[in-house]
Formats: structure tokens, sequence, C-alpha cells
């Protein structure tokens, strides 16, 4: 199940060196000089902890690959931009769902 955790291969210039990450487990990092030797690293780390976890019984993350999602979450906003996305959406003709929907796809 390791293989299918979230990682992520960024530069650190503090460390001058690449950094491994995963999603899942954010209290994990891997430094390495090359971004396969991080990957390699992280990958190697969540599965020593996945192990570790399974022996002590602790739950295990599921990894975001594996999840199912609906579709559907809700969000606080302030009443005022509430009140702005109502308005933007009534000028373009659609619903305040498929507004918000398609600006978030732009940012994903």
């Amino acid at each position: 199940m390791s293989d299918h955790y979230t990682y992520r291969i960024t530069w650190s210039a503090e460390d001058g060196e690449h950094v491994g990450l995963c999603a899942e487990f954010p209290s994990l990092s891997w430094l390495a000089p090359t971004p396969e030797d991080a990957l390699a690293g992280i990958q190697i780390l969540v599965a020593d902890s996945v192990s570790d976890m399974r022996t002590s019984g602790e739950p295990i993350p599921v990894p975001f690959g594996d999840r199912a999602y609906s579709g559907k979450f809700m969000v606080r906003v302030p009443p005022e931009t509430h009140r702005s996305l109502a308005i933007r959406a009534a000028e373009q003709g659609v619903s305040m769902n498929r507004l918000v929907s398609a600006r978030l796809a732009r940012e994903g």
C-alpha cells in the first residue's frame, strides 16, 4: 500500500538538497542530493513507518488515491463573499455551484 501514497519532491534552498515528502505523512521528509534519491528515501521511510504502525496497532493513513470522494464539501465564507459570488453567478447565468467549481478547477 505504501506505493499508493502521494509523494512530492521539492528543492530546499536552505538545505541545498532535494526534499522527499508524503502528503499522507506530513511529519516525514527525506533529504537527498538528487530527486531520485529523495523519492526513494521518502518511500522507504513511509514503508518503514507503515510497518511500525501496523506492528503497534496504530491506524494507518489511507492513501488519497484509494479514498472515495463524494464531490461535495461545504465551505463557509463571509456574507459579503457569498453575496458577491451570487451576483457573479447570476450575471453569468450559471449556478453559484458551477461558478465556484470552475474557479476551484482553475486554482487546482
